[in-house]
């Protein structure tokens, strides 16, 4: 039966069928030690398949494994991949004792290797934490010219991803990019093992999100995508393929389709230690609080908390919509204790939002112009589009909507053209206030329409309600139709609850499951909602509801 089941394994793992050759050697492993070569195969088979105790046991015990056949640096390297599991973890201190243990070994050895130049990722990694990019970017590329010059591949592109990455934080975002692009290159070509294909697809594509490359990011997430998808029983890198696909799905308007993808994520990272598990409950919040299920939005917040994700700056952006401004202030102030350029890009635009809404021009205008500041020295576009939005929000509090319009109309501009429908419809929001405040009502009126129309197909109720408190029900085109009051919306109990039901995310076949009826049923209501209401789709209809308060 071992003998049975190690065939098996063997077999799955060339297939790259994680999960059965987890399940193989675990079963052949009770029967009998297994060798060298079996036990690596079964951590990293672990690794993959987010059974991370066991991904680390396994690597310790091929460590001893490999001392007692006498191959040392083998043997470092085992150590090395246990360390970098637990330093994923966030177990720190054991994490350190077997890079130690792998150093000395290495020490020892003596020679010119391979191992020299994986235990400078160690270095890139304290030297990150402490702020001292330069270090970070030295010992990543040392690690990554060993990689080259002994012919593996794997070290060298692994040296180039966090190079890449010290770069972008360096602020040398042209350079940074282009080393991350080399490093994907091996990528795409298929010349790495799967662990270190996961993690640059990953390292690289958070990179490219964070210092705003939005064209990198998509493609990249397409590859990652791909990946995925011909390697099913894959576990640890496909909730993080998730997550990327939903902030890519929530750029692109398509809101109903992110929340869906960004559950799966979060319910295949739920049992797991993988600290991905909070940035994918972080990234429903963003996506509840944008559609204004503000009670469930903060409760993935908290449990991203609870995950060890930074709730900010989306936690302050809710408690602004609950209307606790003082709050909402408060953690921005204090997330913005950051010396950290990106760090602080990343919090400046929603603190320049709450500042205004709380009548705080003044500090406004200084985070605003930071923002742009940042954009400028970097290089960042997107980023750029970003605080000329702030730039033009602030200026339209100063009272000179004049000067708003510029860097409003540039924002808009880019927006469009990267494919970001929700954010070019904020701005348009902005700038018909600007017209509003010039007298030109037409020009209003037609950033209004353009606005309300995005809001209504992605789904933002919030912002058709603000919208409709700003223009007054006079504004509302009358091409659109008046929409109904609450009441006298001509559905039917059964169909108000179907409403209900759709405005909660739940699938049709949920639904009929819920109200034991068939799904065909459901499907006939749904139709039958679109048309009473004169809605295109779901998002619009879920809009539709929170605009007339029918979801309490």
């Amino acid at each position: 039966m071992g003998d049975e089941a190690l065939a098996i394994g063997r077999g799955a793992f060339a297939r790259r069928a994680w999960g059965d050759a987890f399940e193989a050697f675990t079963r052949a492993q009770t029967r009998g030690a297994l060798a060298a070569d079996d036990v690596e195969r079964l951590a990293l088979a672990a690794g993959l398949t987010g059974h991370e105790d066991a991904c680390i046991e396994a690597f310790e015990r091929l460590h001893q494994l490999r001392l007692d056949a006498g191959q040392v640096l083998a043997a470092a390297r085992a150590a090395f991949w246990a360390a970098m599991r637990l330093f994923s973890l966030g177990e720190m201190a054991r994490g350190s004792g077997w890079v130690g243990r792998a150093q000395r070994l290495v020490e020892r050895d003596g020679q010119d290797c391979v191992e020299c130049g994986y235990l400078r990722l160690p270095l890139v990694f304290r030297a990150t934490a402490s702020g001292d990019y330069e270090a970070a970017r030295a010992a990543a590329a040392e690690a990554a010219e060993i990689g080259d010059r002994l012919g593996d591949r794997d070290l060298g592109a692994l040296g180039r991803s966090f190079e890449g990455r010290a770069l972008i934080r360096q602020g040398r975002l042209t350079e940074g990019l282009r080393v991350l692009d080399e490093a994907m290159v091996a990528v795409a070509s298929a010349e790495l093992s799967p662990l270190v294909t996961g993690l640059i697809y990953c390292a690289v594509i958070a990179a490219c999100q964070q210092s705003y490359a939005l064209d990198r990011a998509r493609e990249w997430t397409r590859a990652l995508s791909g990946w995925c998808e011909g390697q099913p029983q894959l576990v640890t890198f496909a909730g993080a393929c998730m997550i990327h696909r939903s902030e890519i799905l929530q750029l692109g308007g398509e809101w109903p389709a992110a929340l869906e993808e960004v559950r799966l994520a979060s319910s295949r990272l739920a049992n797991s230690r993988d600290s991905r598990a909070g940035d994918a409950l972080y990234q429903e919040g963003e996506l509840q609080r944008l559609r204004g299920e503000l009670d469930t939005a903060e409760q993935s917040y908290a449990r991203a908390s609870e995950r060890g994700r930074d709730p900010q700056p989306g936690l302050a952006l809710l408690r602004l919509a609950q209307g606790r401004g003082d709050l909402a202030a408060a953690a921005t102030r204090r997330a913005l204790s950051t010396t950290d350029p990106l760090q602080r890009a990343r919090f400046l635009p929603a603190h320049v939002e709450i500042l205004l809404a709380a009548g705080e021009c003044a500090e406004a205008r200084q985070a605003a112009d930071e923002l742009g500041a940042i954009a400028e020295r970097l290089g960042m576009e997107i980023l750029g589009a970003i605080a000329d939005h702030a730039r033009g929000a602030v200026a339209l509090a100063e009272g000179d909507a004049r000067a708003a319009l510029q860097p409003l109309r540039r924002a808009q501009d880019l927006w469009q053209r990267v494919g970001a429908p929700y954010l070019c419809a904020r701005v348009r929001v902005v700038m018909a206030r600007a017209f509003q405040a010039l007298g030109d009502q037409d020009g209003a009126g037609l950033e209004l329409e353009a606005a309300r129309k995005v809001f209504l197909a992605v789904g933002a109720g919030p912002d058709l309600a603000a919208l409709e408190a700003m223009a007054g029900p006079a504004a509302a085109p009358a091409a659109t139709g008046a929409a109904p009051s609450k009441g006298s919306h001509g559905l039917s109990p059964r169909e108000l609850e179907v409403l209900l039901l759709v405005a909660a995310g739940k699938t049709n076949k949920v639904i009929a499951r819920e109200l034991f009826v068939s799904e065909k049923t459901v499907d006939r209501h749904v139709s039958n909602i679109f048309a009473k209401l004169n809605v295109p789709s779901r998002a619009a209809a879920t809009a539709w509801a929170y605009q007339h308060r029918l979801l309490g």
